[in-house]
């Protein structure tokens, strides 16, 4: 079935990252519409982006992007009393480590990084890219690639990306969502530990699922292919048990 679906990117790159995963759903016959980042914690902005999403079938989020994807499933519930189909890729619902969270960059990491992008944006956002690459044999040819494709992003929003980083824990909303819901991590993830897919699973959450592949945190620019053939078998596997 053909499916309408918002598929958000990660911090710091712009939408170019998720192009090849675009195109590779749209060739499996679905309708993908892509946006950048947006700041979720201004409550207007949010609710421009909410009835945007009010529309599609399926919200799909990258890192960054599945936070976002979570918070806006979660407000079409609040204000629609509708479900949609929720799946995150290489996305910590908690970015930053707190009491009740340890599965995350620690606090220090994280300030120390954000300083760091105050300082010298442009060596820190290359910083970065290379983290989103690590982790495997083929990091300096990812990076290479990577960089072929980031776009120049306004400082005002890679400011408010960091803050919604920093600030945003979806932990609560993922235990009591009622919709279908899909969690994607990858094993040599530099920035995301993979034991996150073992602590969502274990939530026992009826509709939740979650599944592990191999890879860096730029799975889904570098495996399009196959994460797409992942996304379609489970919107498939959904279709055929609402038949």
């Amino acid at each position: 079935m053909n499916q309408r679906i918002l598929l958000i990117t990660g911090w710091g790159g712009g939408t170019k990252l998720l192009q090849p995963l675009q195109m590779a759903l749209i060739e499996q016959g679905h309708q993908v519409e892509l946006i950048n980042i947006f700041n979720a914690l201004d409550q207007n902005t949010l609710q421009k982006y909410v009835e945007m999403a009010q529309k599609v079938d399926v919200i799909i989020g990258w890192s960054l992007g599945g936070q976002l994807a979570t918070i806006l499933a979660d407000q079409i519930f609040q204000q629609y009393q509708e479900n949609k189909i929720l799946i995150t890729l290489g996305s910590n619902p908690c970015f930053v480590a707190n009491e009740t969270w340890s599965a995350a960059m620690d606090q220090v990491s994280f300030q120390h990084f954000k300083q760091s992008f105050q300082q010298d944006a442009i060596s820190t956002l290359k910083k970065f890219g290379y983290m989103v690459c690590q982790g495997i044999t083929t990091t300096k040819q990812d990076f290479l690639t990577l960089q072929s494709l980031i776009q120049a992003q306004s400082l005002d929003v890679l400011r408010t990306g960091l803050d919604c980083l920093e600030k945003l824990n979806n932990v609560d909303i993922l235990k009591q969502y009622s919709g279908h819901q899909l969690h994607l991590f990858a094993k040599q993830d530099y920035l995301v530990s993979y034991k996150v897919e073992r602590i969502l699973r274990d939530f026992g959450v009826k509709f939740l699922e979650t599944d592990l592949v191999l890879g860096s945190h730029g799975f889904p620019l570098f495996d399009a292919e196959a994460i797409s053939c992942k996304i379609c078998q489970y919107l498939n596997k959904l279709e055929q048990i609402s038949v």
